[in-house]
């Protein structure tokens, strides 16, 4: 049989499997499988193959992509064959569109996954140049992380690899850039304490400001920090108060931003029993202050009890427990939410919902979450993130009289889901942690945060609306068995080598639970810049758009339109390009009457939804996750201050961790401009001296390509190149 030359000129043998899959990855695209029939045409392939190249040792891909266009057309599989002649074409622009980046593609990427991974992860020489293939990347990767294994590491390493290349996983940007570099720091977040004294302040700034040097979040609770204007014992002056630290906190991430290190950021949370709560709701009024800081209010059960029945509220002297001033609930609720409504600052957090689950309590209380607040931790730990492709597990329906032609291959998932809790234990074991103080504190507890990604192309491909009762019924069934078969594995991984040694006196012990490697397992994370790099929807989230603009190379490319609609149309036998129009004009298709009703239900972006379906959707996944879940809760231009006050409530009443809002169009100008009816709002701002960078991460354009920015969980990113103003 032949040696096919492959575009790198690297050989590989003949196989006919090959050319039936090609077949039917076309027949998807036109939302048909045949798999009978792509066999029947592979073999008359093959057929007039031997025919032509019968004495020929060697043919090439292109040869046999030749081949399969002719036999398709010959046999009259005109839809078929005109699926196929777009994808090769397609493939044909991205590998021109890549060799541009400096890319080798040997994984058959997307042009768009191969920006996020070039910028992001692939290892580049002093002179910035571009030294590994994706390929490359997932094999230090999974090379890295197998070198904990002391059973079988070559195994394990084939495995990891295996799963990462077929990007059914990915591990956490950190791990994807570092694992197996000089650079061995591959946590993406931390959380560390911040005492009350001076000492100790600065102590804290430097400590952080080490961990944030190679692009790690960290989070922060000042809430033993005493109240603006208290007394200072040992100079009689007077305390700044937590605000002045947050400016300390920022300006500290600047000097290492102009310094030429990676862009971080931070979180501060500060409990609502603070006399200065009001000062802090209000310390990012201007858009353009405290760009490098996310802030949350920590909210307890007796507070919101308080707010609903309009009772008074005591403001504590976190030095001394002193009561220093009693207010209205309500005059504290209010102005959070107006803030919110405002410009999506602050978030909320529930901390007794969070403590209620902090599987170490003899170790401490948790006071703080990681940037984007799906990771609750202890000072001084870290934890290390990925998350699972739920579209990469999706097969053929074979049941005779079932109505969806696609299901979920939950073995597949199983598999995965075992084998990516062993590969972040390894993350654990091999990770080389900046402070030694975080490195006692995280392999003591050896929390991981397993996560999914790609829920929207999931419930799209099953035919599922994101915010039906089916959906939220599955979003829990597949949390449940993501959960119940991590914490199996974990076990397993117990018996293996050793529980976490914060065993003893843990929740889970107290509970009669076995022993468990980590005393975490699961995390929703926003994902962000993995989620590009697998070619996937964000997290949990919703479609932000169907259509959009992409930029590449300094230039507008034609509009991406999401490919799973495009199938669609094409099956309605709609006008492609006319719907394309359409759909840029706002992002969405519930406007276009000639898309049926049933299809525009499947299709709804995150502006299509209601407030409470995205509190729904985050209260069902977070029922089953040991962790919290990051979600953003996207509301309209015209949404009310009481909007935002029913979301904070609803969230509270169903149990979720934490809740980010974001008012379309509530920051200084919009961050992203979906539709070209949109207008663009402005407002004329003084801007500093500080980088050129940063102030074009106050607005709309990505400082790396000239793109549009995205914002999810208070954090803008680039869907274009994957920069990320959080750098998570």
């Amino acid at each position: 049989m032949w040696q096919v030359e492959k575009r790198d000129s690297n050989l590989q043998t003949f196989q006919r499997k090959k050319i039936t899959h090609s077949i039917i990855m076309a027949q998807k695209n036109i939302d048909m499988v045949d798999e009978e029939l792509a066999r029947e045409l592979s073999l008359w392939i093959v057929r007039e193959l031997r025919e032509k190249y019968g004495k020929e040792n060697v043919i090439s891909t292109a040869d046999i992509g030749d081949m399969v266009e002719r036999i398709l057309i010959e046999e009259g599989q005109y839809d078929i064959a005109k699926a196929y002649i777009l994808s090769r074409e397609k493939q044909r622009q991205e590998r021109r569109a890549g060799r541009g980046l400096g890319v080798k593609d040997d994984l058959g990427l997307s042009y768009n996954q191969l920006v996020v991974i070039a910028n992001k992860y692939l290892r580049k020489n002093e002179e910035g140049n571009i030294i590994e293939t994706p390929k490359q990347m997932f094999e230090r990767v999974a090379k890295a992380l197998a070198s904990a294994e002391k059973n079988r590491p070559k195994h394990w390493e084939k495995q990891f690899y295996k799963m990462m290349s077929e990007l059914r996983f990915l591990p956490g940007g950190r791990t994807l850039a570092n694992a197996g570099t000089v650079n061995n720091q591959l946590a993406n977040c931390f959380v560390m304490p911040m005492p009350d004294s001076v000492e100790g302040i600065f102590d804290v700034v430097k400590e952080s400001s080490i961990l944030k040097k190679n692009g790690g979040g960290v989070g922060f609770s000042l809430g033993r920090i005493r109240p603006k204007g208290d007394l200072v014992a040992t100079t009689t002056g007077r305390a700044a108060g937590p605000v002045a630290i947050m400016s300390i906190l920022n300006h500290a991430s600047e000097m290492l931003l102009q310094a030429g290190g990676r862009r971080s950021g931070n979180m501060v949370v500060l409990p609502v029993s603070h006399p200065d709560v009001f000062e802090f709701l209000t310390c990012k009024q201007e858009d353009t202050v405290l760009n490098h800081i996310n802030f949350s209010l920590a909210l307890t059960s007796k507070f919101m009890q308080a707010v609903e029945k309009d009772g008074d509220w005591d403001l504590v002297n976190p030095r001394n427990g002193e009561i220093v001033n009693t207010v209205s609930a309500h005059s504290i609720f209010d102005l959070a939410t107006t803030m919110a409504w405002r410009n999506g600052d602050p978030g909320i957090i529930f901390i007794d919902e969070i403590n209620k689950y902090n599987p170490t309590p003899q170790i401490g209380a948790i006071e703080s979450v990681n940037l984007c607040g799906e990771q609750p931790l202890l000072p001084y730990e870290a934890c290390n993130l990925g998350s699972i492709n739920l579209s990469k597990h999706l097969k053929e329906n074979r049941a005779v009289n079932s109505k969806n032609r696609i299901e979920i291959d939950w073995e597949k998932l199983k598999e995965t889901v075992r084998l990516s809790v062993r590969m972040l234990d390894d993350v654990v074991s091999i990770c080389t942690y900046p402070l030694q103080k975080v490195t006692d504190t995280v392999k003591a507890n050896r929390k991981i945060g397993l996560g999914v990604m790609g829920w929207a192309d999931m419930l799209v491909k099953l035919g599922i609306p994101y915010n039906s009762d089916e959906a939220l019924v599955l979003a829990e069934k597949i949390a449940k068995f993501i959960q119940d078969e991590g914490l199996s594995e974990s076990q397993n991984l117990a018996r293996e080598k050793g529980a976490f040694p914060n065993w003893q006196d843990s929740l889970w012990q107290q509970m009669g639970r076995k022993p468990q490697r980590n005393a975490t397992i699961t995390t929703i994370a926003p994902t962000g810049s993995i989620a590009m790099a697998a070619g996937c929807s964000y997290g949990i989230e919703p479609h932000f758009a169907l259509a959009f603009y992409k930029q590449a190379m300094g230039g507008y490319k034609l509009p991406e339109i999401n490919q799973d609609l495009m199938n669609h149309l094409e099956k309605l036998h709609l006008d492609r390009n006319g719907v394309v129009d359409e759909v840029l004009e706002l992002g969405t298709i519930q406007h276009i009457k000639k898309i049926p009703e049933n299809i525009r239900q499947i299709f709804l972006t995150a502006h299509d939804l209601k407030p409470e379906d995205h509190i729904k959707m985050q209260a069902a996944w977070q029922k089953h996750t040991d962790n919290a879940v990051s979600k953003t809760i996207n509301l309209s231009a015209d949404a009310t201050v009481d909007d935002v006050k029913q979301a904070f409530i609803l969230a509270w009443k169903l149990k979720c961790k934490g809740l980010t809002v974001y008012r379309d169009s509530s920051r200084l100008e919009q961050v992203l401009n979906i539709g070209k009816k949109v207008k663009s709002q402005k407002l004329k701002i003084k801007t500093t001296n500080a980088s050129k960078k940063v102030q074009k991460v106050q607005n709309t354009q990505c400082p790396q390509c000239g793109g549009v920015l995205t914002i999810h969980e208070g954090c803008k990113s680039c869907s274009a190149c994957g920069f990320s103003a959080c750098s998570v």
